[in-house]
């Protein structure tokens, strides 16, 4: 069966504009500032994102209070179990990374700004800076100084009476140990000469 030529029409024109459309599409796809503008929203999605996890949101900082406020209320038998929820909650929001934790993002900028510091060579106005702190150091700690050696030379001098004292109470000793075994033997051998003797 033919089609009548209103219907003809109607599909042309229905394929005229799906094509038109798909055009406009492809054009979209295909076009400089189309492509840029898409790139420029993606970047800005991403670093949102990642602002959102080391910062935070705004409805995990709610939650946060929510929760907090949650776990404060209740009466004295709620306590163990609210103290026990915190810690749990710590120990969860501590192994994760620092999402959300502004303070962790801050102490890894200072880390990264200690090293970039540390590539850096000093100025001459900072290497006197450094050395004037070092001089006025030793000088603060001179006093210091001179009173531990007296202190240690005050020890050393106890240290040394006390070893002579002991090293003469070692001799004192040994000698009369020699003594005794010295009488001891001779008294053995005249008991052993008598009993044979005898």
């Amino acid at each position: 069966m033919g089609q009548s030529t209103e219907e003809l029409n109607s599909q042309i024109a229905g394929t005229r504009e799906n094509l038109a459309a798909d055009l406009d599409a492809l054009q979209d796809r295909v076009s400089p500032s189309a492509i840029v503008e898409r790139r420029k929203t993606a970047a800005r999605e991403r670093i949102l994102g990642v602002k959102d996890k080391v910062m935070g949101t705004a409805q995990s900082a709610k939650d946060s209070a929510v929760s907090t406020k949650d776990s404060a209320g209740g009466s004295v038998s709620g306590a163990a179990d609210s103290v026990k929820g915190a810690a749990q909650g710590a120990v969860s929001r501590t192994s994760d990374s620092v999402e959300g934790s502004p303070l962790a993002a801050g102490l890894v900028a200072f880390g990264a700004g200690m090293v970039i510091s540390a590539l850096i060579p000093a100025t001459e106005t900072e290497q006197r800076a450094a050395q004037q702190a070092v001089q006025t150091a030793k000088d603060a700690a001179q006093p210091l100084v001179e009173e531990a050696r007296s202190v240690g030379q005050d020890i050393g001098a106890d240290l040394k009476d006390t070893a002579t004292q002991a090293a003469q109470e070692v001799k004192d000793k040994a000698a009369d140990a020699a003594s005794t075994v010295k009488d001891e033997g001779q008294s053995s051998a005249e008991s052993v000469r008598s009993d044979v003797k005898g």
